[in-house]
């Protein structure tokens, strides 16, 4: 069902939303409440994906619990939408979005403060996940539903081929590379294969996402700060090292698959299923689809230390929370939807075991014992780096702006070989600086 909301419920989203004004004065606006009212629940999946159809999946059971009815759409650009549904004031009641959004949509007043005491079970929702769901003020904006780090598919058949251990330091990703992309591990007499699958492309922020966790592991940061205060960190020594290793793989070593700088992360799993690259970073979300190269064939290794980072990897932890929009008629409904999706019940349901499809990565209760949903013991290294090795971006006010710009000055340093890593990282710090003067947190 869809329904139009009040108009005096988001007038006010509608302003903030064009304007980008901060504050959350919208969020106060309510509408007139009915605990039987449809929930519209957006997603971030393609429509007809495996991942719709366990949204709808997990929707089907709160209704079959609750009574209450939902509806769920599925979209590739939430942002977008969002905007959009802002202006034709008509907000949906839930989105599941990124943790990396929830600064953006606090500044716009488009979702409502949580209070843990409404959400059945949330003392049951590890610490690290509610913290991914706090703003700067203090305060939660989010319910956290799922979490996720990153660690490296690598062929194991083609590592078999050519000879090589696991990798355990960077030196030995980059010789692995090399070896992927002179070895024939296919086997089938051509030079069409590559060491590095990299989704390079400045959309969403997207290389800035991949290359953090390698600047993170080679001890760098992107700013650094207390008490909610903070200053660029990219022009360290650690920062201009890492990033100029990474301009390497494309410019020197040449290991990584040509075209890599304008792929998005579907381009890049399906680069690694056609079997066209054997290294790829990327979350677990990826492991049934990087199956389809056969079974057995697949391995998964965390980030290894830089030769900075005093032996310490770090990995960008990240995940999901569930927003609860502004100007619902059914807020009760709302907070009801984000206990359950977080329950243990939830969870179950959004992992969708170890096939295609699973809206929880990693579950954010503490309750859900993984072995009991996938048998698949991969899934464990990435558990095991978010709990160990997991670092989250900045808590900045908005965190879309940074990435964003990282990813515009990292593609174009791997982009051009002559690019000065120093330099342009130079330029990244002045944009920073600016940015961070803008939201009001410059230290």
């Amino acid at each position: 069902m869809v329904r139009t909301r009040r108009a005096v419920a988001v007038v006010a989203l509608m302003a903030l939303a064009l304007s980008g004004c901060g504050g959350n004065s919208a969020a106060t606006t309510d509408a007139k409440q009915d605990e039987k009212a449809a929930l519209d629940i957006w997603v971030r999946f393609a429509p007809g994906s495996p991942s719709e159809a366990t949204a709808k999946a997990l929707a089907a059971k709160f209704t079959e619990k609750t009574g209450i009815p939902t509806n769920v759409t599925a979209s590739t650009d939430l942002e977008t939408k969002l905007q959009q549904a802002a202006a034709s004031k008509d907000l949906p009641d839930i989105v599941v979005n990124d943790v990396a959004q929830l600064g953006n949509l606090v500044s716009q007043g488009l979702v409502t403060q949580v209070n843990k005491s409404d959400i059945e079970g949330a003392d049951k929702l590890s610490a690290t996940a509610w913290d991914a769901a706090t703003a700067t003020d203090g305060k939660q904006y989010g319910v956290p539903f799922n979490a996720q780090t990153y660690a490296i598919l690598i062929r194991k058949d083609w590592r078999e081929k050519v000879g090589l251990a696991e990798p355990k330091s960077w030196d030995d990703l980059v010789a692995l590379g090399k070896a992927f992309t002179t070895g024939d591990p296919d086997g089938n007499g051509k030079a069409d294969t590559y060491g590095f699958d990299i989704p390079g492309t400045t959309t969403r922020g997207y290389i800035s996402w991949y290359f953090s966790n390698f600047l993170f592991s080679d001890g760098a940061e992107f700013l650094t700060g207390s008490n909610g205060k903070f200053t660029p960190a990219v022009t360290s020594d650690n920062s201009v090292a890492a990033l100029t290793w990474f301009q390497q793989l494309f410019c020197t070593d040449k290991v990584v698959m040509p075209g890599s700088v304008t792929q998005s992360t579907g381009d890049a799993i399906a680069a690694f299923q056609a079997g066209k690259a054997g290294i790829y970073l990327t979350g677990p979300y990826n492991l049934a689809a990087a199956d389809k190269v056969g079974a057995g064939k697949v391995e998964v290794v965390p980030v290894p230390a830089g030769p900075n980072g005093g032996g310490k990897a770090l990995a960008l932890a990240e995940g999901e929370n569930i927003y609860l929009m502004a100007g619902s008629p059914n807020q009760a409904g709302q907070r009801k939807f984000a206990g359950f999706a977080a329950s243990v019940e939830g969870q179950t349901i959004g992992m969708n075991g170890d096939k295609e499809g699973n809206l929880v990565r990693l579950p954010v209760n503490t309750e859900v014992k993984m072995s009991d949903v996938r048998t698949d013991t991969r899934w464990q290294v990435f558990a095991d780096v978010y709990t160990n090795s997991g670092k989250l971006a900045p808590r900045v006010p908005n965190w879309t702006p940074f990435r964003q710009t990282a990813a515009d000055s990292f593609n174009s340093i791997v982009s051009n070989c002559s690019a000065d890593p120093k330099a342009e990282l130079t330029k990244l710090s002045d944009t920073f600086k600016q940015e961070l003067e803008k939201q009001g947190v410059l230290g």
